[in-house]
């Protein structure tokens, strides 16, 4: 096993080809565009999807733009955040947190509204 760091090169429209290392949870660049600039370099992680009914309603995924000039950390930047979609920000861990806390809590008012409408259905008036 090489303890060398991982690199990938990268071809890109406004500096030609980049060698930049490329983190563990990359999960690759096959999607690459070769007229990319370099700021818009991305890494990406695996994608997390929750789809219902075969509708894709959240996705997620590790992202790192190594060379971003944006100083808006929500739309991704040079430090590896979660980028969450719909949402279309950049999350950072306690962020994420506060996401998965916020679902939760979604998760359980819809478990009140099915026992409601079970209680209906069955015929009860609430």
């Amino acid at each position: 096993m090489s303890t060398e760091p991982r690199t990938v090169t990268l071809p890109t429209e406004d500096f030609g080809d980049v060698t930049l290392p490329e983190p563990a949870w990359c999960a690759g660049h096959q999607h690459h565009d070769p007229e990319t600039q370099r700021a818009d370099l991305i890494h990406a992680g695996h994608l997390v999807e929750c789809v219902y009914l075969g509708r894709d309603l959240l996705a997620a995924e590790i992202v790192q733009s190594p060379f971003a000039t944006s100083s808006a950390p929500e739309l991704g930047g040079r430090s590896a955040g979660v980028s969450v979609f719909p949402l279309g920000k950049t999350l950072s861990p306690v962020q994420l947190y506060d996401l998965a806390a916020a679902l939760d809590g979604y998760a359980d008012r819809l478990r009140d509204m099915a026992d409601q409408l079970a209680r209906i259905l069955d015929g009860g008036t609430q």
